[in-house]
């Protein structure tokens, strides 16, 4: 039986993560992704269970005591987490796992010791300036408000700081560069943990 991947992909808010998740899922038949389970209300264009599945903080505390989680982080005050029994159920369906987390949630599945198989990638901007705009836009199509925009705007430097933690640092300059770049390190990942 081949050995599955754990991908991690994380990134400042705005820097394209979602948008590359979105397209290694579509282009990548091997690879499902961890829905995360969070506390914060959806955007208008998100679906709940397809996108995040969107639960009430009494749930998700009682599920923090009840050990159910792989990883979690308080992120701009929400709560977000990865089940573990949907990361094992994927697995074993012979599915690759990318994880759409933060540094905080990419610490707590490193050091999880339940699977070794990771590939930990951080995606950084072209600038900060970029992030602004992306957020800015992002905000017209979701209904962020301006106190949001900043705050995320203000985790920018400690979100950077996390990225020698990561194997990979690749800039998202130019998307299908970036895109591509992304599915060779997988292809090498694969070949090698298989090899």
């Amino acid at each position: 039986m081949t050995k599955k991947l754990i991908i991690i992909i994380s990134s400042p808010s705005g820097a394209g993560k979602s948008s590359i998740c979105k397209r290694l899922l579509k282009d990548d038949t091997n690879l499902t992704i961890s829905i995360s389970d969070t506390t914060r209300p959806p955007r208008d264009n998100e679906e709940d269970g397809k996108d995040y599945n969107f639960i009430s903080q009494e749930k998700f505390k009682i599920r923090i005591a009840n050990d159910e989680y792989l990883e979690y982080a308080n992120v701009f005050g929400n709560y977000y987490g990865s089940l573990d029994k949907n990361v094992s159920d994927a697995i074993n369906n012979g599915f690759d796992i990318l994880f759409d987390i933060d540094w905080q949630g990419s610490l707590q599945l490193k050091k999880s010791k339940k699977y070794s198989n990771i590939l930990t990638m951080f995606i950084i901007p072209p600038s900060k300036e970029v992030i602004f705009e992306r957020l800015k836009l992002r905000a017209l199509k979701s209904g962020d408000s301006e106190e949001a925009i900043k705050e995320r705007l203000n985790q920018y430097e400690t979100e950077m700081s996390h990225q020698d933690e990561y194997e990979y640092i690749i800039e998202n300059n130019d998307f299908e560069r970036c895109i591509q770049l992304i599915k060779n390190i997988i292809e090498e990942a694969r070949k090698k943990l298989n090899s």
